[in-house]
């Protein structure tokens, strides 16, 4: 038997070796998908099909629930180095298969909210680029929680992007409190008082050999200036040690590499970083990936006190769980439109899957 073994990271690459696995009967893949954007991770995945189709088995190794229900036929679980069962995708859901990783019975329940007397923070309307995204348009309002999902390549992101400024949108407007938005660029919608937390936090959230400080800090440099218009050391470390405390950073010292810490803590410098902006309107493109379950829980803990404390937040997941239990809205996107808005509690979980899967 002839076997291949990929880790690969990105599809171009996998592409010009799929070729050589023509003849193999077997392929392991080991999380390729974990440093991808969206599309790259769609790209991969008709590969993946791909092989599949041609009669080659695929052994696709993956911490995102909602590409081993979509491209695989079975999936087997593992936890703590124990072997858990093997099951088959179809009728599988996303918060029965967390349960057999983390061997816990989650007591699930929905957001329980009526926010539509709130003030409306963002406003979109009519907003398109190409086939990237078409004629999208909603709103977030103050203390709210808006849930996006979708399949890869929905245009999720993409929406995402023009709304922190990396892109410019052909048409449509953007309104932030009011106030229409003419964005060139990520520094406009900074200033404006929107951040984005990207799905790609290795390579865009942080900067991986720097320290935890200077990461957390990286967003507030002009805040932390003295008279002599250098870095105060005094403003710098308390600044850091406040956002330590206030997301429950587990760190050793503020000077060791960002890199030392666990995925979950990680992402709470990502989270530390641009909360520090003091941000209106708080983007996050898929939070938990490379997040462990169990460390989940304690990120979305913030996410709902943020709402709480009355900032409007975009949450965008492919992992339908996510968006049900701590969103108060759902907007399902489709090839660049938005086809569906659910109300968690009054649509089940099931029925969006369905949905979504179609």
């Amino acid at each position: 038997m002839e076997v291949f073994r990929s880790n690969s990271t990105h599809p171009v690459q996998f592409i010009r070796f799929s070729g050589l696995v023509r003849d193999a009967r077997l392929v392991f893949m080991d999380e390729p998908t974990a440093s991808l954007s969206h599309a790259e991770t769609g790209a991969l995945l008709k590969i993946v099909r791909r092989l599949s189709a041609d009669g080659i088995a695929v052994v696709f190794v993956s911490h995102r629930l909602a590409e081993v229900l979509d491209v695989c036929t079975r999936v087997t679980v593992f936890r703590d180095g124990q072997y858990v069962g093997t099951f088959p995708t179809k009728g599988m859901t996303q918060a029965r298969l967390t349960e057999h990783m983390t061997g816990r019975t989650f007591d699930y329940a929905v957001r329980d909210t009526d926010l539509s007397a709130a003030a409306a923070v963002l406003e979109v309307q009519g907003l398109s680029r190409g086939r990237e995204y078409q004629d999208i348009s909603f709103t977030v309002r103050r203390g709210e929680i808006l849930g996006m999902t979708g399949r890869l390549g929905a245009g999720r992101t993409e929406t995402a992007l023009s709304l922190f400024g990396m892109t410019r949108p052909a048409a449509g407007s953007i309104r932030l409190e009011g106030q229409a938005l003419s964005l060139r660029s990520n520094r406009d919608a900074i200033r404006a008082g929107i951040a984005y937390v990207s799905e790609d936090r290795l390579q865009l959230g942080l900067v991986q050999p720097q320290s935890i400080g200077d990461n957390t800090v990286a967003t507030v440099l002009d805040d932390l200036l003295d008279s002599t218009r250098l870095i105060s050391t005094r403003k710098r470390n308390a600044l850091i040690a406040d956002w330590i405390q206030q997301l429950a950073v587990k760190i050793g010292k503020p000077e060791d590499a960002v890199s030392t810490l666990s995925g979950g803590n990680q992402q709470r410098i990502v989270l530390a970083k641009w909360l520090a902006t003091n941000p209106k309107l708080l983007i996050l493109d898929s939070p938990t990936v490379g997040v462990d379950v169990g460390a989940r829980a304690g990120i979305f803990a913030i996410i709902h006190r943020l709402a709480a404390e009355g900032m409007a937040i975009l949450l965008i997941s492919d992992e339908i769980p996510e968006v049900y239990f701590n969103s108060d809205r759902i907007l399902h996107m489709r090839d660049g439109r938005i086809v569906a808005e659910y109300v968690p509690g009054t649509t089940t979980m099931e029925h969006i899957e369905r949905d979504v899967h179609a």
